[in-house]
């Protein structure tokens, strides 16, 4: 479970304060699979990461029940100097987990071949998005965040990725930004709509694909106004 209490959250960009949240109260329930939908800028990927602890908000709290993984798929904390398999092996002492089982699981997903031996500055954008997933998938957590993960890759690794973040989901929450429906469809049973600072929590995700398509529909025609 994961809620938002009196959350707040303001940028300050040149000297103008521009808040994308203001008093959010708002509870995650325990082992649902929520959709987070918004317009471009809204503010989903923020949200995430202040439920990850990566960003502070600049009021109000986030209370966990459980624990909650980092953004699935960020690769941006592999060291560059070491190699796939040292980057792995790093993670998961921090988060106390059988390294081994974690390297075995981690390598064989990613498909890296020589490449796990490498350092990761070698890597293309697509390579540590790889590695970063299986990393994400490797470790078992209460609640995942996801955001656009699963379009990592060719068709096969994008059906690869989605059959064991679905295997996962027997067991886990999940809360998950994609900007195609046809994805939250497949992997989500609630939804949550980001519109002008507030959040809606819908208890089923075809509502909330609905609010999200009229709030995209309204803001369209205020910008042909």
């Amino acid at each position: 479970m994961i809620r938002l209490e009196n959350l707040t959250k303001t940028f300050v960009t040149n000297g103008v304060p521009n808040t994308i949240f203001r008093d959010v109260n708002l509870v995650f329930p325990k082992g649902r699979a929520v959709g987070l939908l918004g317009r471009n800028g809204a503010g989903k990927s923020s949200l995430l990461r202040l439920i990850a602890g990566s960003l502070d908000p600049t009021r109000g709290q986030i209370v966990h029940e459980g624990s909650v993984s980092w953004p699935v798929g960020f690769a941006g904390s592999f060291h560059p100097d070491l190699t796939g398999l040292q980057n792995i092996r790093f993670v998961g002492r921090v988060y106390g987990v059988d390294t081994d089982e974690l390297v075995d699981f981690v390598e064989d997903f990613a498909e890296l071949g020589k490449h796990f031996y490498l350092p990761c500055r070698t890597y293309s954008s697509g390579m540590k998005s790889r590695l970063a997933f299986g990393l994400s998938m490797g470790i078992r957590f209460d609640t995942y965040l996801v955001d656009e993960v699963t379009s990592v890759g060719d068709a096969a690794f994008r059906q690869k990725s989605e059959a064991v973040f679905k295997q996962r989901m027997t067991q886990s929450g999940a809360i998950l930004v994609s900007h195609g429906t046809t994805m939250l469809r497949r992997n989500c049973d609630a939804g949550v709509v980001l519109n002008k600072g507030a959040l809606i929590w819908y208890d089923d995700i075809e509502e909330a694909i609905a609010a999200h398509e009229d709030n995209m529909q309204a803001a369209t025609l205020d910008e042909d106004i």
